[in-house]
Formats: structure tokens, C-alpha cells, sequence
């Protein structure tokens, strides 16, 4: 079945649709390049069902679940094998017979438009919320898996310049020994994108579990991840499955880890400045 094109699989499936599933497919049809960006979650929710009703009706389509797919939908919606469908619009796909200076062009409006919309979501009174969390934290553990997990190492060396209470780990196995035996004086700095992971979900349960502080930074804000969190800060930028990792949606993230660290800065000026001086002069030997 899923070697035919996706949208051809719906229509076939409608005659013998349950009324939820009709919801789905109607949403699909309609809205067919938005819902590659979406999670289960936020499917789920414009189309007025649950999240194990979208999952059921993805297997019944044949695929292994929502994420196969999406990838599924994500081919389809593409204009070449080597290129995905992008946020942006038609006209700023990247494509094959562009020129060097085209393509860059069109990665620098999407990386900007990542930051801008970034910009458009931020709520200042959650970023206070969450630097205060960090504040007061004994220890921040800054998580994420796969790419955002990068991110989440970048944000510990950003912030590990100003203060010594900020770790991280990459090994999903030590993150989950070291949340097990976290207290309500900690605080966890997650990053998932999808917000939509098992590693995640076990990880922020746990640290749920045992009164641990969670920021969660996601594209998702209604993903199973945000149900965990504390304080939910979302990012820009929208990636289909064939653009994972992409480095518009890194960028996007690293700008709210760069409000957050200046915003910590503020708020703990004294030390902060301390830390930053003496960071500064403990790396001046290892310059040519």
C-alpha cells in the first residue's frame, strides 16, 4: 500500500472511514503541506480526536505510525528526491538548477525567519519564570537526545562560562541515573524538538516524579513532552521528517538558549561578571 502515492491511499481509505478518521482525512486533504510540520499531538488536536486515534489510522493506511507517515507525506510533497518541502512556501525550496548564491539566500531567509518567529512566541514572563528556576537551582542538568541533544550541549558550555552549577550528559542511560537521584532543589533544561520521543517521555517522567524543575525547550507546545514541563518555551522553525536536524531549527533553539543565558546574566549580575572574568582568564594561556 504505501508504495502508492499517500494522498491516493487517503482517498481509497475514505469509503471505509470511521467518522473520527474522516475528521483526519478531511484535515489531510485540506490542509496537506502544513501537516508534515505537525506532531501527533498537534494533528490531533485540529482535527478534534485523540493522539492514539491519528496512530491507529496511520496503521491502518498500512504505515508502522504517525512519523513513517509523515515521511511518507513529506516525498510526496517534495519536488525532487533531494529536496523537502520548506515552511516558507514554493518559492523558497531549494532546488537543483538554483546557483550557489540562490541557495544561500534561501537558507538565510529560512534561518531568519526560524529567529523571527521565535521572537514572535517568546513570553517574558516564562523566560523570567525559567531563569529564576535556574537561579535558585543546586544543580541544572541540561538533556536533550539525538540533535537536540547538541543543542543541549551547547547550551552547558554557554552557560557553564558563567556559573558551575550547569552539567550535562549525552549517554541517554547516565541522564536517566543521574535524574533518578535528582530532588525538587534541581533543576532539568530539556530540548526536544518533536517533544514527542520515548527517551524523553521516560526521562522527564522520572525527573517529574521525583519534584525536579523542568524547562522544556520543543517546537511542540502541546506535545507529550510539555506535559511534563514546568515552563514550556517554544522555538521557531518548522521541519518536515526529511529535514531533521536542520539548521534552521538549531537555530531557532540556540537563540532561546542566547535569551536565556543573557537573561541569567542579569539576574545574577556580581557573579555571573566574577565567573565570566576568571572563565576568561583560564583560557587566555591555551592562545597562540
Amino acid at each position: 500500500m504505501q508504495g502508492t502515492q499517500p494522498f491516493e491511499e487517503i482517498e481509497r481509505f475514505s469509503s471505509k472511514a470511521t467518522k473520527s478518521e474522516k475528521k483526519i482525512i478531511a484535515y489531510i486533504l485540506t490542509h496537506r503541506s502544513e501537516v508534515p510540520f505537525l506532531s501527533v499531538s498537534g494533528l490531533a488536536e485540529e482535527c478534534g480526536v485523540g493522539d492514539a486515534t491519528v496512530s491507529r489510522f496511520c496503521r491502518a493506511l498500512g504505515y508502522e505510525g504517525y512519523a513513517a507517515f509523515k515521511v511518507a507525506l513529506s516525498k510526496a510533497l517534495s519536488s525532487s528526491p533531494l529536496l523537502s518541502v520548506t515552511p516558507m512556501g514554493e518559492e523558497m525550496q531549494i532546488r537543483i538548477e538554483d546557483t550557489v548564491e540562490e541557495m544561500a539566500r534561501k537558507l538565510l531567509a529560512n534561518n531568519i525567519s526560524a529567529m523571527t518567529e521565535t521572537l514572535f512566541l517568546l513570553q517574558a514572563d516564562a523566560i523570567r519564570q525559567a531563569v529564576q528556576y535556574l537561579s535558585d537551582a543546586r544543580c541544572v542538568y541540561c538533556f536533550g537526545q539525538g540533535a537536540s541533544g547538541l543543542i543541549a550541549q551547547d547550551a552547558w558550555a554557554r552557560f557553564s562560562t558563567v556559573s558551575p552549577r550547569f552539567h550535562t550528559i549525552s549517554d541517554n542511560h547516565l541522564q536517566t541515573c543521574t535524574v533518578s537521584l535528582c530532588s525538587t532543589e534541581d533543576v532539568l533544561l530539556y530540548f526536544s524538538y518533536s517533544g514527542a520521543t520515548r527517551d524523553g517521555e521516560e526521562i522527564l517522567h522520572l525527573a517529574r516524579e521525583n519534584g525536579v524543575r523542568i524547562i522544556l525547550i520543543t517546537r511542540h507546545a502541546k506535545s507529550p513532552a510539555a506535559r511534563y514541563a514546568d515552563v514550556v518555551l517554544p522555538c521557531g522553525s518548522r521541519e518536515t521528517p526529511l529535514q531533521t536536524g536542520s539548521i534552521s531549527a538549531k537555530v531557532a533553539q540556540l537563540f532561546l538558549v542566547d535569551v536565556l543565558v543573557n537573561e541569567f546574566c542579569r539576574q545574577n549580575p556580581q557573579d555571573t561578571s566574577r565567573n565570566r572574568e576568571r572563565t576568561a582568564r583560564s583560557v587566555t594561556v591555551k592562545h597562540l
